[in-house]
C-alpha cells in the first residue's frame, strides 16, 4: 500500500483528520486521537505503516514476519509493518478500520455526537 493509498483510505473514514508531523509522517486521527501512521522511521528509510490493535490482534500480529511492536507505541498495543509484503492491502485496510473503531469507541459520547459518530 502506497502512502497515497493509505491517506485516501484513512481519509474515507468518517470524521478522520490528517496531520503531517514527526518528520513528514502522515498521522491519522479521530477526535484528536491517533489510529494510524504512515512514516519513515528508523534505518533503511522505507515507508512503514503503524496502527492501533486489540490486545489479541497485537499478540497474533507480532508473531508474524515483517510485523513488529511499533517503536514508542508498543505499550499501547500498536504494531508496525516493517516489510511491505507482511500484509495484503486488503488486510491493512481491515486492521486500520479496526484501529479507527477502537479509538472511536474511546471517545466520549459528547465527542462522538459532535463528530457525527
Amino acid at each position: 500500500m502506497t502512502r497515497e493509498e493509505f491517506d485516501q483510505f484513512c481519509g474515507s473514514l468518517k470524521a478522520s483528520d490528517n496531520v503531517v508531523q514527526w518528520g513528514n509522517s502522515s498521522v491519522w486521527k479521530v477526535g484528536g486521537k491517533i489510529f494510524a501512521i504512515c512514516s519513515i522511521w528508523g534505518e533503511g528509510e522505507e515507508q512503514k505503516i503503524s496502527f492501533k490493535c486489540s490486545d489479541l490482534a497485537y499478540e497474533v500480529l507480532c508473531e508474524q514476519d515483517g510485523i513488529v511492536p511499533a517503536p514508542y507505541l508498543a505499550r499501547a498495543k500498536w504494531v508496525q509493518l516493517v516489510d511491505a509484503a507482511a500484509m495484503t492491502d486488503e488486510d491493512i485496510r481491515l486492521h486500520i478500520t479496526d484501529a479507527y473503531d477502537i479509538i472511536r469507541a474511546k471517545l466520549t459520547k459528547a465527542q462522538r455526537s459532535e463528530l457525527g459518530l
